[in-house]
């Protein structure tokens, strides 16, 4: 009789453990893999994010629906600026690798990086140009986005979109 005892046991304990298994893998491939990460940091104040969600193409350049869609995504994450700060933009290596750009109010970098950090004049970010007469402005905000560049700078691969908000 204890042998049937032991025996029911042991077939409960390994259905019990295929259970486990079964819902860990389940809950596994429900998860996301994380993006990586793009940061902003103002002076003490910083910003980390992942590229938005459908915005990072995992090594494959983002469509041209998607691209638009994520470059008219509003940012989640702000970060306030004073008059003169430098800002400081900062990329994840996989990022870097296959160069990366910034654009404000208009293009801020002229050539693409393939370094892990950058640092510009919030002046820069902030100034917003008239195309008709051909004068300058301080915008109150801004919405800076970091993009990884496809191959042969052709396509991007992931979207990062931060506001920069002036602190006067």
């Amino acid at each position: 009789m204890t042998a049937a005892l032991f025996s029911r046991g042991k077939g409960r304990r390994a259905t019990t453990a295929a259970c486990a298994v079964a819902l860990g893998l389940i809950a596994l491939s429900a998860c996301d893999k994380p993006t990586p990460l793009a940061t902003v940091t103002v002076g003490s104040s910083t910003v980390t994010a992942e590229a938005s969600k459908g915005c990072f193409g995992d090594g494959k350049n983002l469509g041209s629906g998607t691209f638009k869609k994520c470059l008219a995504a509003k940012p989640a994450d702000t970060i306030k600026v004073g008059a003169g700060d430098k800002v400081r933009i900062g990329v994840d290596p996989e990022i870097a690798e296959s160069n990366w750009g910034l654009i404000a109010n208009n293009p801020v970098m002229a050539e693409p990086s393939k370094e892990t950090y950058r640092s510009f004049d919030s002046d820069t970010l902030f100034a917003q140009q008239n195309p008709q007469t051909g004068q300058t402005t301080m915008s109150k905000s801004v919405t800076v986005t970091v993009a990884q560049l496809g191959d042969g700078t052709q396509g991007v691969k992931g979207i990062w979109r931060f506001k920069l908000e002036r602190d006067s």
